[in-house]
């Protein structure tokens, strides 16, 4: 008997070592642009920042020299959720590596719901820039198998990542294989139209009163004739269709629905009405003004949410292991 829990202890011990070596906490430099403008005209002078992420290896019994392609995922406003991670591991039983971006936890970030100015897209797009460049220096990853995911604040990451001025101003020899949408931010009219031939997919919900879907249906059929982009938008679904929770309502949130902001060709947002570039806090706050109100809708519609989960699988699956 003693034996049997000796051996018992070992495996177990054995196991959580494993475990653990598929896992692994990576630093890099990023910094704190505000705006796309500052990506694209001044990016050199931004002030420096440390951002983390954790690296998670599928689970497998194959040496660790393997290369793995992998999915970068980047959280929403309300920081990193249970559904999120749910895809993430459903991405390492493909056999997928995942990397989960810490944009806000590297900057004391809990949160950016109400505000949206503590920690930008812009800045989020090139700590995601910056983890693809180190990423695909690490042993384990296939440096052209890199896609982005993202929800919500995230899913405006992920879409305009995919922007060809951000592209080739933070580097324009690196490239993302696919860019999987949720629920993003698609009240910007974009100057230049000019996307990656990657393919982009766009997931929201029809009754999005966060980031409304109509938006997205312009910003497809602007950008149809330039890029690999399309639109799924899920039936009765609001705000975190995907969530495996009742629809609720959180009253300090902004409401976009009556938002279109223009994007010029070198990342300024403009004012509607004003047209004044919104290049810091205290400008954004008076540009929400003109258009924003408070209050939105979001949680979990469980027909959209196995859809979802069906298609993400299905879409990486394409673009990362048969292409």
């Amino acid at each position: 008997m003693k034996l049997y829990y000796t051996i018992l202890i070992f495996f177990i011990s054995l196991n959580n070592t494993l475990s653990q070596s598929h896992q692994e906490i990576i630093e890099f430099e990023s910094a704190n642009p505000f705006s796309l403008n500052d990506i694209i005209e001044n990016l050199d002078s931004q002030e420096k920042q440390k951002v983390s992420g954790k690296l998670k290896l599928p689970f497998s019994n194959e040496k660790l020299n393997k290369k793995f392609p992998v999915v970068i995922g980047v959280a929403g406003s309300l920081g990193w959720a249970d559904h999120h991670f749910e895809y993430l591991q459903m991405y390492r039983e493909m056999g997928i590596a995942t990397f989960e971006l810490n944009s806000f936890e590297s900057r004391n970030i809990t949160s950016t719901v109400g505000t949206q100015n503590e920690v930008t897209i812009a800045a989020i797009i090139l700590d995601a820039y910056r983890a693809f460049e180190i990423l695909s220096k690490h042993p384990n990853i296939d440096k052209d198998r890199i896609s982005i995911t993202g929800w919500s604040l995230g899913g405006g990451v992920t879409l305009f990542s995919a922007w060809l001025p951000i592209n080739n101003a933070i580097n324009k020899n690196i490239k993302f294989k696919s860019h999987l949408a949720f629920y993003p931010p698609c009240f910007f009219e974009p100057e230049n139209v000019e996307f990656s031939d990657s393919p982009i997919h766009i997931l929201i919900g029809e009754l999005d009163n966060w980031t409304p879907a109509e938006p997205c249906e312009k910003f497809v059929r602007k950008l149809d004739n330039n890029s690999n982009i399309n639109l799924t938008i899920y039936e009765d679904s609001h705000h975190s269709f995907d969530k495996d929770s009742h629809v609720i309502r959180n009253e300090n949130a902004y409401n976009f629905s009556n938002c279109l902001f223009k994007l010029t060709e070198d990342g300024d947002v403009l004012m509607n009405y004003l047209s004044i570039p919104m290049s810091n806090s205290f400008l954004q706050k008076i540009g929400f003004m003109f258009c924003v109100s408070r209050g939105v809708n979001y949680g979990g519609n469980p027909i959209a949410r196995e859809k979802s989960f069906a298609f993400a699988k299905k879409f990486m699956r394409e673009t990362l292991l048969e292409n």
